[in-house]
């Protein structure tokens, strides 16, 4: 099961598991998408493409919850 990680770790937006706009690896490092476009869909960490993540919604959001431990580094 995916992670679900809450933030960009480029830039530290927020990235509801419930919401479109955030982009991972096969690794699930987790970017928002403007800074997924900025780095041309290739992640820095592991040099994976950064596709789509997909949404958990309702009750599977609710029952599995997405993780609350940040990644973004000031």
């Amino acid at each position: 099961m995916l992670e679900m990680r809450p933030d960009c770790e480029k830039c530290g937006r927020d990235l509801p598991a419930d919401v479109h706009g955030a982009f991972i690896c096969s690794m699930e490092c987790t970017f928002c998408a403007n800074c997924a476009d900025r780095m041309d869909e290739r992640c820095p960490n592991c040099g994976g493409d950064l596709l789509d993540r997909p949404l958990r919604e309702g009750a599977i959001l609710a029952k599995y919850p997405g993780s609350t431990l940040r990644k973004y580094r000031v």
